[in-house]
């Protein structure tokens, strides 16, 4: 739950505390907000149970979106893109088309060899690159 609060941020909140407070206060602020978040707990894991006593199987069908959600949630946006919309190949947003597909399937349109041999060395510095008159 405070996954996300490290020590100097957890440090910052307690010496905050005890200013806003006093340290006459702040034992029993601490015991108030521990019992209450057990509470809060107690209730969410009592009405989930009365959900899923409720629904029964499909309990199930209803948990399993929420927890795509919570898996795309930790990911990156370039990882939801790449993996959702773009199979897992991300030469398109990395600009490495030459590389193989990162998906596994094996080639495609993404293959790692280029389909002209005229093109299969890269042109050195200050070489014209050769004219294709069919695309001009």
């Amino acid at each position: 739950m405070f996954g996300n609060i490290g020590w100097g941020e957890f440090m910052v909140l307690l010496i905050a505390a005890l200013v806003v407070l006093g340290p006459e206060r702040l034992p029993g602020a601490v015991s108030w907000v521990t019992k209450s978040l057990r509470q809060v707990r107690e209730y969410a894991s009592g009405a989930r149970q009365q959900l899923k006593d409720e629904l029964g199987p499909e309990f199930d069908d209803l948990q399993k979106p929420l927890s795509d959600l919570n898996q795309l949630r930790g990911m990156t946006p370039k990882a939801v893109i790449t993996k959702h919309l773009l199979d897992g190949d991300d030469s398109i947003l990395t600009g490495k088309f030459d590389s193989p597909a990162t998906n596994g399937s094996g080639g495609g349109a993404h293959s790692s060899t280029p389909s002209r041999p005229d093109m299969a060395k890269p042109l050195a510095p200050g070489e014209i690159p050769p004219i294709d008159p069919d695309a001009t």
